[in-house]
């Protein structure tokens, strides 16, 4: 993200909290070590969801 992008934020609040430098950095990293973490993070999700959650959602795709 250069410098032009991160001034259009002006006062506006993230989602979440950030230093400018953590931003780069993130920026820098190759998309596949993006998609690896992206898929952890699922997996993490998935696993702590509830069975209950499970079924719910299951029965909602078979539609």
């Amino acid at each position: 993200m250069s410098s032009d992008e991160l001034e259009r934020f002006g006062e506006v609040p993230l989602l979440y909290y950030r230093t400018e430098n953590e931003i780069e950095a993130y920026a820098k990293k190759p998309v596949k070590q993006k998609l690896q973490w992206l898929q952890a993070q699922m997996e993490f999700f998935h696993k702590a969801m509830p069975d209950k959650s499970k079924t719910i959602r299951d029965r909602l795709f078979r539609r």
